[in-house]
């Protein structure tokens, strides 16, 4: 009935380009790379009856239930709560067999990080949870090992956890952050959105970034916004002074009023200074000859 259901969902997704969100559930998105302007609509009827039933639902603010179980990489039974309560968390919604988009999701997340100077396991964790009840816990470790060739970087600090689980668990964890997806049974496949949830450490659903690729800055300010500001450099909150968070397609944008109201007080902050600098100089100059 649901035939090629992830070539329709990849198809989306490209023609989409980062939100692809928006593409699959039949709405708004942004279309080419970083900084591209382009707006673009699909109404919902004119994609495939399967793909209109595909998206993410932003659930900003919502509690994920911390105490579904799972088994990690290793094959140890654990609870969304062992990863809770330090750190902000980076999911992943995906599943391993997946034949084109997980990958590229996953490729995209270890290249990112990559990039950054917060690392997972120290500033952060990185939770991948598969959609697919019927996957392994082998399956599990050869996405860890294709996901961390991308990143490239010492992982003995952990911070990365692949996990499978029950179907009850997983439709919990889905439903909590509005992540909808259609099975083709027949051909044991999944057509989902492409795109990476951040929480809080408290578990709350704090930012959505969509697609398969993700700006390195975008992925830096929605850790340090879920973190509560807590971890970053001085120059990360001036940039998220100058950004904000656009969840209508899942991306920061440059905060005009902010950088106007800040090139305002950089001007008056100026002008004082000449003026003081001035009235100095005049103070020192000597007075006209023959003065007394």
């Amino acid at each position: 009935m649901i035939r090629s259901l992830s070539l329709l969902t990849f198809s989306a997704v490209l023609l989409a380009g980062s939100p692809a969100v928006h593409a699959v559930a039949g709405g708004t998105w942004t279309g080419g790379g970083p900084g591209t302007q382009q707006s673009h609509t699909v109404p919902a009827s004119q994609m495939p009856a399967p793909l209109q039933r595909v998206g993410y639902d932003q659930r900003l603010g919502n509690q994920v239930p911390l105490g579904l179980a799972f088994h990690d990489q290793t094959g140890k039974p654990v609870h969304l709560s062992d990863f809770f309560g330090r750190r902000p968390v980076l999911l992943v919604l995906a599943y391993y067999h997946c034949p084109m988009l997980c990958d590229m999701v996953l490729s995209g997340v270890g290249g990112n990080l990559r990039t950054l100077t917060l690392k997972p396991g120290e500033q952060f964790d990185v939770v991948v949870a598969s959609i697919d009840p019927k996957e392994t816990t082998e399956q599990a470790r050869a996405a860890e090992r294709r996901t961390l060739d991308h990143y490239g970087k010492d992982t003995s600090g952990t911070g990365w956890h692949f996990l499978t689980g029950p179907q009850e668990s997983i439709d919990a964890l889905t439903e909590s952050v509005g992540f909808r997806y259609v099975h083709d049974a027949e051909r044991n496949q999944y057509a989902h959105a492409a795109g990476i949830v951040f929480l809080t450490p408290e578990g709350r659903v704090s930012r959505y970034l969509y697609g398969i690729e993700f700006s390195p800055r975008d992925v830096r300010l929605a850790l340090i916004e879920s973190a509560d500001h807590k971890i970053g450099s001085l120059a990360d909150q001036v940039l998220l002074y100058c950004f904000h968070y656009d969840p209508k397609v899942g991306r920061y944008g440059a905060a005009v009023l902010n950088i106007v109201r800040g090139g305002a007080i950089l001007t008056v902050c100026g002008i004082v200074l000449m003026i003081l600098l001035l009235r100095r100089r005049e103070t020192h100059e000597p007075g006209p000859l023959g003065a007394a």
